[in-house]
């Protein structure tokens, strides 16, 4: 098998664990509160920058819980609080499900506006598939030094073989998340998990 041929995009570089990464999501999940109010039933830190002692790309991701995405004020929301929303992102990918408009992939991704601190903010339906997903990937990388070991090797690789290649190295990285999110799964089921 043969690699599809990935167009450049914007570097991948994978920096060393900052602690600033948390006061940084504090600060926005601050604002984030403020404009949402009642609208975000939870906000979380979520992805590397969340995970201590794993190294990241430089961009914190932040997930925002709601009880139904089709809010219609939800987008004048996260813009008074900064963020705007990528229209073209609607799904998570996820190994085993071919439906690609599933619900239980369905989210709305939001990204800082130009010259603010990078920032990915998803919005995801309470109790789905993709929102409990990425609390579980959190905690499970927290949990396991050896699997978080494992992963930042793997992204750091894939970021010198795809250096230039958002899509290359998700291609590679996105199907192996999936496989850890199995173990993960496992791992809630026998420790009693409940994000």
């Amino acid at each position: 098998m043969s690699l599809p041929a990935f167009a450049p995009s914007r570097p991948i570089v994978i920096v060393p664990y900052r602690p600033e990464w948390v006061a940084e999501y504090e600060a926005l999940a601050a604002r984030l509160r403020a404009a949402l109010g009642p609208t975000a039933l939870r906000i979380d830190h979520i992805g590397s920058t969340s995970v201590p002692g794993l190294a990241a790309k430089d961009i914190v991701d932040i997930q925002v819980t709601v009880a139904r995405l089709d809010d219609p004020d939800l987008a004048e929301k996260m813009r008074s609080a900064g963020f705007a929303e990528r229209g073209d992102v609607g799904w998570d990918s996820y190994v085993g499900i071919e439906d690609t408009t599933s619900p239980e992939l369905r989210k709305r991704y939001f990204r800082e506006q130009e010259g603010a601190r990078r920032a990915h903010v998803h919005v995801r339906e309470q109790g789905r598939l993709n929102q409990r997903y990425a609390l579980l990937f959190r905690d499970y990388l927290r949990a396991s030094p050896v699997t978080r070991e494992a992963y930042q090797l793997i992204k750091e690789r894939l970021a010198a073989i795809f250096p230039e290649s958002v899509d290359g190295y998700l291609y590679i990285k996105d199907p192996l998340m999936d496989l850890m999110f199995a173990a993960a799964a496992v791992w809630a089921e026998a420790t009693g998990w409940e994000g």
